[in-house]
């Protein structure tokens, strides 16, 4: 039995604690959480210049994979802290060190409080600091994570002031530590879309590209850019305020689509989750609108009104505020949802004034966005009619497409029912016996189905496939869909584990968002993830999911037989319900959506005509290989 008592209490000095559980401070050890070290730094400037201090940031890719990132704000202070250190020091070395904990240093600020420097110098095999302030240059150097190399000191004179920052990512820590130009890019002309002010510059030394970011009209240029490849109703529309200490700075456009992208800032956070603010800005929405339409005699049906996603049809807007120390409040740790209460009425009334006087102000425009509001109410009208009559059994046409295709699940209870698509009815066959009867529901499409980036809106309509998936899931499609009639507890996109079943992820994946977005939203679109390979080795079998699971699994053996699964029918129902079905030994990836703005482009990117930006971003992001060094033993 293990030993616990006294001895067994460890008490981690410093920032032992980060190199032992790196993910609880930056989320995980893949090329992401790595990218957050360079987050972490580049917060600290962007707070700078929010508080008014310095105007640019500069982030270099260097040759030996390490990142250099300089802005010119006040520059950290460097006399003697009174814990006898220098004050770079232990704002490098210590957590929870930092100007942000007390008003007097930064009024408005979005970084981690004390948390980020000293991280980011923790999981680095090198840091070097140096400091522009007072007239002054000073350099201060770490070392394995964290260790003072080189003390502060003097190293020159300056007539400018800012801090820049070196450090290479421990390469026992992070599996990659290759910077991506492109990530890097997207972040900092996001936050020059935010702040005006900012001029953003990204460099990479080794492939010689440069990108410089600074937009004048701000977050009016962020909507314009979201909305470039779209046919849009009316210019920008800019709304700014400042009541009760917030600033408010909103920009929203109408297109022709019926997906709403909605992106909201708190301090220059990205609020993933929403917030009061949200909150406050769609009542004021719909408020606006309600309102308008009846004064002018606009909304047709008697006793009828917009429902908020009428209202919210094919709209674009950026949410930037700004809120004090003293009342910003966010949800939980990660500050994805914001939680100052006053926040909502101080964004409805800002926003509800502005635009109702827009609307009085440009009635041709008006007119036109309540018209198709009133066409997004008769579509949802219906689209809840056809729901209901699906429900009651009256809906022949589309149990018909679904009989002899769907193998439903024994229950009705879509509080737990699950649907598996699956490419093929090989691997159909296959999952229809592996399945739980009693809860699982089985739907086979026929090979890859549309593009519904690059089709017209009348053929993906046509498609059986994408028909049979509507009536299936059971809850509309575009803006008629309604996650609250949805069929099935969980999605399940089962594939192939090679190139073609990930072809199909995509375009599966790229139906969901464009017309069932609220799936994912809710945490119902899931991914099933089969074995790559079964490994028997004597009486035991293991399964790899990866190429390196199965090279390290294989390394020490001698006689073992690898089957390599090519696809899904190949597979027994014995160890597909094993590996793939089963809840209690299966995994599944969510599918969520961390990053609104970057999902829209990156889906009109990749799944879109043109050629170009994609093939770009292929050359930056996969690694291509043709080493093929595994033998089977």
């Amino acid at each position: 039995m293990a030993k616990y008592d006294e001895s067994s209490i460890t008490i981690l000095e410093g920032l032992e604690a980060v190199k032992k559980r790196p993910g609880m401070y930056i989320g995980s050890t893949d090329k992401k959480g790595m990218h957050h070290l360079a987050w972490e730094i580049i917060d600290n400037g962007i707070d700078e210049i929010i508080n008014g201090f310095g105007n640019k940031i500069t982030v270099k890719i260097n040759e030996d994979n390490s990142i250099t990132i300089s802005d010119n704000g006040r520059g950290v202070p460097t006399g003697l802290h009174k814990s006898g250190k220098s004050t770079p020091e232990v704002i490098y070395t210590m957590l929870h060190a930092g100007g942000k904990f007390e008003s007097e240093g930064y009024k408005i600020a979005g970084g981690l409080h004390g948390v980020g420097a000293s991280v980011v110098n923790a999981l680095s095999e090198y840091m070097e600091v140096i400091i522009y302030r007072d007239g002054l240059i000073h350099q201060i150097n770490f070392k394995d994570g964290g260790k003072v190399d080189n003390p502060l000191k003097k190293i020159g004179n300056t007539n400018k002031t800012g801090t820049t920052i070196r450090f290479l990512p421990n390469r026992e820590v992070f599996k990659n530590i290759n910077f991506s130009f492109t990530t890097l890019c997207e972040r900092m002309q996001e936050s020059a879309f935010l702040l005006k002010k900012l001029t953003a510059e990204v460099e990479d030394v080794s492939d010689e590209k440069k990108n410089i970011y600074h937009y004048e009209n701000g977050i009016i240029s962020f909507v314009e850019y979201i909305n470039e490849d779209k046919k849009v109703l009316n210019k920008v529309l800019q709304i700014t305020g400042n009541k009760n200490n917030i600033d408010v700075d909103i920009a929203l456009q109408y297109t022709d689509s019926y997906n709403e992208n909605i992106l909201s800032f708190v301090n220059n956070v990205k609020t993933i989750d929403g917030g009061t603010h949200e909150v406050g800005f769609k009542i004021a929405i719909t408020k606006a609108f309600n309102d308008y339409a009846k004064d002018k005699g606009l909304l047709k049906g008697k006793n009828s009104s917009f429902e908020g996603s009428d209202a919210r049809e094919g709209l674009t807007a950026v949410i930037n505020i700004k809120i004090p120390e003293n009342i910003l409040q966010f949800e939980g740790q990660t500050k994805g949802k914001l939680g100052t209460p006053i926040a909502r009425g101080t964004v409805e009334n800002i926003v509800y004034d502005s635009l109702r006087y827009y609307l009085e102000e440009n009635r041709e425009i008006s007119v036109s966005l309540i018209e198709k509001m009133n066409k997004s109410k008769i579509a949802r009208d219906a689209a809840r009619k056809a729901r209901e009559e699906v429900r009651n059994g009256k809906n022949k046409k589309g149990q018909s497409q679904l009989s002899g295709k769907l193998t439903p699940a024994q229950t009705k209870n879509a509080k737990i029912n699950e649907l598996f698509i699956v490419e093929g009815n090989s691997a159909g066959g296959t999952a229809k016996k592996s399945r739980d009867r009693k809860f699982q529901a089985i739907l086979p499409l026929r090979g890859k189905i549309l593009n519904t980036e690059k089709a017209k809106t009348a053929d993906i309509f046509k498609n059986e496939e994408i028909n049979m998936m509507i009536n299936c899931i059971g809850a509309g499609v575009g803006n008629e869909f309604d996650v609250n009639d949805i069929n099935y507890d969980k999605v399940i996109i089962m594939t192939d584990a090679d190139d073609d079943g990930a072809h199909i992820q995509c375009l599966l994946l790229t139906f969901f968002y464009r017309f069932m977005k609220p799936l994912i939203e809710d945490s119902h679109l899931y991914i099933a993830m089969p074995p790559l390979y079964k490994v028997d080795y004597g009486k035991n079998h293991v399964y790899c999911w990866t190429d390196e699971e199965l090279k390290e699994l294989t390394k020490d053996k001698i006689n073992y037989k690898v089957q390599r699964y090519k696809g899904l029918g190949e597979m027994n129902p014995g160890p597909l319900w094993e590996t793939t079905m089963n809840p209690d030994s299966r995994n599944l990836i969510k599918v969520s959506i961390n990053d609104a703005a970057l999902a829209e482009k990156r889906i009109s990117v990749l799944m879109g005509d043109i050629v170009e930006p994609r093939k770009e971003w292929i050359n930056e992001n996969v690694e291509f290989s043709l080493e093929d060094d595994y033998k089977i033993g």
